[in-house]
């Protein structure tokens, strides 16, 4: 009998929780990155695999934020260097210990990756609030949609790759 109520009681549980899960928003999640000393948001829908940064082979007369061309799974991908590209620091100088490789995600048709310093796990939305905007973001590019702050007081730019893949001055590599 205590089978049959135990049994009865874990139905129950699982037919609310079922109910509970088709009535919420479908949450948003970002790989968080640090590039530059700067938290950096990439949205998982929109983030493809992380890889070491390999040996990138440096292309002449591109822009410096341009880090070169890397074989990632047998196919040639451009490199960008996100901390470079933002104007957090000075292009060319040596990896970050914990650099990799975060490549866009195939449904954006981008054969590239973006290097970032390290990688700091997965964020969601529901634990993080969104900044108050201010006259500052007026001047933020169209794929920097928002910046939130996690818990521990720490802000983070969320930054839209598809958006960064059709911004002109990402698409102008050349120097």
């Amino acid at each position: 009998m205590a089978n049959k109520d135990a049994l009865r009681a874990l139905q129950t549980r699982l037919a609310e929780r079922m109910q509970q899960v088709r009535s919420e928003q479908p949450g948003v999640s970002w790989l968080a990155v640090d590039c530059g000393g700067q938290g950096l948001l990439f949205p998982l829908k929109e983030a493809g695999e992380i890889f070491d940064t390999g040996t990138m082979v440096a292309v002449p007369h591109t822009q410096p934020w341009f880090s070169g061309v890397v074989n990632l799974r047998g196919g040639v991908c451009s490199v960008v260097d996100m901390a470079s590209f933002l104007g957090l620091r000075e292009a060319g100088g040596p990896l970050p210990e914990h650099a990799r490789l975060v490549a866009f995600n195939a449904a954006l048709n981008v054969n590239g990756a973006l290097l970032v310093d390290r990688l700091e796990g997965l964020r969601h939305a529901a634990d993080m609030q969104a900044t108050e905007e201010t006259d500052d973001n007026a001047s933020r590019p169209a794929f920097a949609p928002a910046r939130w702050r996690d818990a521990a007081g720490r802000e983070w730019q969320e930054i839209s790759l598809a958006g960064l893949a059709h911004e002109p001055q990402f698409l102008a590599i050349a120097g």
